[in-house]
């Protein structure tokens, strides 16, 4: 007999039925069979000498605060149309209320229908090379902003621009989910995602600063905004390549004893694809006939839509509650450094209660109190109670989106599904941005009651998704369990198996073919 020490989640891939306690190690025994015994990845590398604790605090230096700052200057360099509105932009360039909604809309569809083949190419190009060259193309659509003469010239510029910027985000997300174990990811999204809500506080500052130019150099001031952005985009990408890391199996910075360790340690959390995987169809075909896609298409539709449309109108709705353009732009700096702290702590929260099934109870909390101050938006015809309720809608959407986010990679194993289906997912909800964006009308001031209900039937839509998600996942679990979807692996006896599940000569070659369809992989709920 062999006894090995395994997670919870990993004891089905021994075939064994014994019980397992809710949490902590346990201890397994099985018979001296080849194909049971747990692969060890590099087993003539020593890893003892690694500290755990100093390499994951070594790998968050070297990749979060740039990817932060990526982030930053995507979602500033996105949402600033919002606040050069305010400083006459539309009149400058003789476009009407309607021609202003329909720019902003233009940016979606190739910000959505381009990110599954962006990330792709992420993963064949590598993120130091591609991260870069979007950054770069769209600092270039971002500057040229500033020099758009009329209707035509916005519409041409946003396309370019949601072109560009399609790779970032989910590019990031399944990037991050190629480093760190499913308890350890959502707390990372969370750091970079909080440069949207830095962004958010930033951009109102940061404008009404630039705005100041105003006349320099023959430009009006709310170009200045576009110009001065834009060109920063382009330093940050030149100096990407130099900083950005590859994928563990080949990032520079790592010793090989902690590159092994690392890859180790995602194998043991179901990250069998860890150390490396050639890219087939099949993982897409997998990805386009998993019910899960379809699901997390709602729950990120519920997410996404209010989120585009909380960045992009916030400004005016302050504005037209009765505060001047520059008042306006100041009061939303609370409103985003508030949205900043509450998404860490959510985070946080979510990576030490998310493995013991807590995910999506946090997404149903979060898109009911989004629920609740959408609600009082639509009622409310007090400005004082209008601004409270916005600071509601920021505490709970901007969490959603990196709950969302660790909850739907902690779901998809294989590197190329997981790349293609957080994409997928990401650009389905990014494509009711297109929506959203054009929901609050001028006519509809001071209270837009049309534009909230709107966004109020995107929460609900997410909260539905997120319920089913998490019932469905639960059932799935279960029935893995119960031995229900057991493969018939060759040499091992196994009453449970069926030859349905799949045939497969050992366990590693079912779990590499099958995925997070493997019997005995286990869902994050």
């Amino acid at each position: 007999m062999t006894t090995y020490s395994a997670h919870e989640d990993s004891v089905r891939e021994s075939g064994v039925k014994d019980q397992v306690k809710d949490e902590g190690p346990i201890t397994v025994q099985v018979e001296d069979v080849p194909s049971l015994t747990p692969s060890l990845y590099r087993p003539d590398v020593d890893t003892s000498a690694v500290d755990p604790v100093k390499l994951k605090r070594k790998i968050d230096f070297r990749l979060l605060p740039w990817l932060t700052l990526l982030y930053l200057m995507n979602y500033l360099d996105r949402g600033s149309i919002g606040n050069a509105r305010l400083y006459n932009m539309q009149r400058s360039l003789h476009i009407t209320d309607k021609q202003y909604l329909v720019a902003l809309t233009a940016f979606f569809f190739p910000y959505a229908l381009l990110e599954v083949p962006s990330n792709l190419a992420l993963k064949y190009l590598r993120p130091p090379r591609w991260l870069p060259f979007i950054v770069f193309v769209w600092g270039i659509a971002m500057t040229c902003h500033g020099f758009a003469h009329n209707y035509g010239d916005l519409i041409g510029l946003r396309c370019l621009l949601g072109l560009a910027e399609a790779g970032l985000y989910p590019g990031i997300v399944f990037y991050l989910s190629c480093w760190y174990k499913r308890s350890e990811l959502g707390s990372r999204i969370a750091v970079f995602f909080s440069a949207a809500t830095i962004a958010g506080a930033f951009s109102g500052l940061l404008a009404a600063a630039i705005h100041n130019m105003d006349g320099i150099g023959g430009r009006p001031g709310w170009a200045w905004i576009f110009i001065l952005e834009g060109l920063f985009t382009i330093l940050v990408a030149c100096a990407s390549p130099w900083v950005l890391q590859d994928f563990p199996e080949s990032a520079r910075f790592l010793t090989e004893a902690e590159r092994v360790y690392i890859i180790r340690d995602l194998k043991e959390d179901m990250r069998f694809s860890a150390d490396e995987e050639k890219f087939e169809l099949k993982y897409l075909w997998q990805c386009l006939t998993d019910w899960k896609t379809y699901v997390t298409f709602g729950i990120y539709m519920g997410g996404g839509g209010p989120v585009f449309a909380f960045s992009l109108f916030t400004p005016t709705i302050i504005n037209e509650l009765g505060f001047k353009a520059t008042a306006a732009n100041l009061l939303s700096v609370p409103v985003y450094a508030w949205a900043c702290l509450i998404t860490f702590a959510i985070a946080t929260l979510g990576d030490r209660l998310g493995h013991r099934g807590y995910r999506g109870y946090i997404n149903l909390a979060l898109f009911g109190l989004a629920f609740v101050a959408y609600t009082i938006l639509i009622v409310s015809r007090s400005a004082a109670l209008s601004y409270f309720a916005i600071y509601l809608a920021a505490s709970s959407l901007y969490p959603i989106i990196p709950n969302n986010s660790a909850w739907v990679a902690s779901n998809l194993e294989g590197s190329y599904k997981r790349g293609a289906g957080l994409a997928m997912a990401i650009s389905f909800g990014n494509l009711n941005g297109a929506v959203t964006a054009n929901v609050y009308r001028e006519r509809d001031k001071p209270w837009y009651s049309l534009g909230h209900g709107i966004v109020l039937t995107y929460i609900a839509i997410g909260w539905l998704s997120s319920l089913t998600y998490t019932l469905l996942l639960r059932q799935e679990n279960k029935a893995r369990d119960r031995g229900e979807r057991d493969e018939v692996i060759g040499g091992i006896e196994n009453k449970s198996a069926k030859l349905h599940n799949g045939q497969y000569s050992s366990v590693a070659d079912a779990r590499k073919e099958k995925g997070d369809a493997w019997s005995g992989f286990r869902y994050t709920v």
